[in-house]
């Protein structure tokens, strides 16, 4: 860790008061934690995290608003992500911690930020795992219909409950073979298309630009169908960071996380642009089925792909039960740094034979109490809790540029070849990556839906960071 977290900051220092113990605290927690993870096991959880069910199907709605713009939103959105993950990778690669970029919040701006980012992330963790298994549930319940919902997921998260209590290597082991089965299916997916575009495969016809040109043209529904395109792109990308908090549990954790961010940018765009093009271009952007049942199906249908509809409910059923996985374990490490930073109940905090298992049991079991919201209080409660982690994958990403723009000169001064990975084009990257995301929160409040979710995210954040401040306010009180 740096230096310049164990001493007193300077005078003129960019950092807030910061505790002496907290990067000591990190470090003791991380070094409890076992080293089992694997540079291919990162490697593709940083590829798999962010192709997820969001690409699969939630892109058919960005679709429908934005026409064949939406290959522009998803460019103009993946290349915010790969700003983000840059910063992120930056700041992860010189001081690898299980807490990431809450760690990180904490050193640059102070331990509420990092109270602040960290619990929020959680409980977007926690809502999405319950998400996550409903959804899977439905796939499964569409097989054998009469099977009641709420069994499946109770399957599911018993199943991934017991891989995330066990070795670290299980996890590892299981995201990897989701994320290559995935990864082969988008694979497959754009050869098909491409070859469709040319016009050599067999049953098909070059399409040429007439779809994209066709139908209202490029942009359909003017400059306010692309911005709802461009905001359901941006929230498709979510996924990332599980790599660098799994980061700190790699054989290599410097080398593992910079070897990772590197390779992962660029496939992260060539599938999501990529993908976006070949179906903009095969379908036309109007097509009911795209909206519905999802624009891979939509495609693969057109194509003449027999089972087309099978193939794909495979496909996203692995994609959902991939990210519950990553995201029982993103939500427990989160916990379990947290908690060793004085930023939550102890007991939530221990670690038995290198597992963080009271966090993995309570994740799981907050995840599961979501599902149960669903079916209880569906008009009210459920709905809230939705809008209220809506808007929370932005709220990090700004902890995280802000604590890259600051950490970022301490490196610079007092450790430079800590800098394995550097931000591009720093320091006008990150203020370009912050200003962007500023003008996503504007885009946001002009959309009735989109509005309600800001909201709601940003009472949960004012929440978090008022108790964040008082406990840090406590905290100094009683070290003076």
């Amino acid at each position: 860790m740096s230096r310049t977290s164990a001493s007193p900051p300077t005078a003129g220092s960019e950092v807030s008061a910061v505790p002496a113990g907290s990067d000591v605290s990190a470090v003791k927690a991380d070094s409890a934690l076992t080293h089992g993870l694997k540079q291919r096991h990162l490697s593709m959880i940083a590829l798999g995290g962010v192709i997820g069910a969001g690409l699969f199907v939630g892109s058919g709605a960005g679709i429908a608003s934005a026409g064949p713009s939406i290959v522009v939103a998803y460019a103009i959105s993946g290349l915010l992500v790969m700003f983000v993950m840059r910063m992120l990778g930056e700041m992860s690669a010189a001081n690898p911690a299980s807490g990431s970029f809450s760690v990180h919040a904490e050193r640059a701006i102070g331990p509420w930020a990092g109270f602040t980012a960290g619990w929020a992330f959680w409980v977007l963790l926690c809502v999405a795992v319950g998400l996550e298994g409903i959804a899977a549930a439905k796939i499964v319940t569409g097989w054998l219909p009469g099977t009641p919902e709420w069994a499946w997921v109770a399957l599911f998260m018993a199943v991934f409950l017991g891989t995330n209590l066990a070795a670290v290597k299980n996890f590892g082991e299981f995201e990897f073979w989701f994320a290559s089965l995935k990864v082969v299916a988008i694979t497959l997916f754009l050869v098909l298309g491409v070859l469709a575009i040319l016009g050599v495969l067999p049953g098909t016809d070059a399409p040429g630009g007439a779809n994209l040109r066709g139908d209202g043209g490029f942009l359909p529904n003017g400059s306010n169908g692309f911005i709802i395109g461009l905001l359901a792109s941006v929230f498709a990308y979510g996924g990332l960071e599980t790599v660098t908090i799994a980061a700190a549990e790699s054989e290599n954790p410097v080398r593992g996380v910079a070897k990772a961010v590197r390779t992962a940018m660029w496939r992260i765009a060539l599938f999501y642009v990529g993908s976006m093009a070949v179906i903009v271009t095969l379908v036309p952007w109007d097509d009911p089925k795209v909206a519905t049942v999802g624009p891979f199906y939509a495609t693969l249908d057109h194509l003449g792909i027999s089972g087309a509809a099978e193939i794909m409910n495979v496909v996203i059923l692995i994609a959902l039960l991939s990210a519950m996985n990553a995201n029982i374990y993103g939500a427990s490490r989160m916990a379990c740094s947290l908690v060793a930073r004085g930023q939550g109940p102890k007991r939530l905090g221990r670690v038995s034979s290198g597992v963080p298992r009271n966090a993995v049991l309570v994740s799981s079991v907050f995840g599961f109490l979501c599902v149960l919201l669903s079916y209880w209080r569906p008009d009210d409660v459920f709905p809230w809790l939705l809008n209220m982690i809506g808007a929370v994958i932005l709220v990090v990403w700004i902890f995280i540029a802000v604590s890259q723009l600051l950490l970022r000169r301490r490196l610079e001064r007092e450790a430079p070849e800590k800098l394995v990975v550097r931000m591009w084009l720093y320091p006008v990257g990150t203020l370009i990556a912050l200003a962007a995301m500023a003008g996503i929160f504007l885009l946001m409040l002009r959309q009735p839906d989109t509005r309600d979710q800001l909201l709601a995210t940003g009472a949960l954040t004012a929440v978090l960071a008022v108790i964040g401040v008082v406990r840090q306010r406590r905290a100094a009180a009683v070290k003076n």
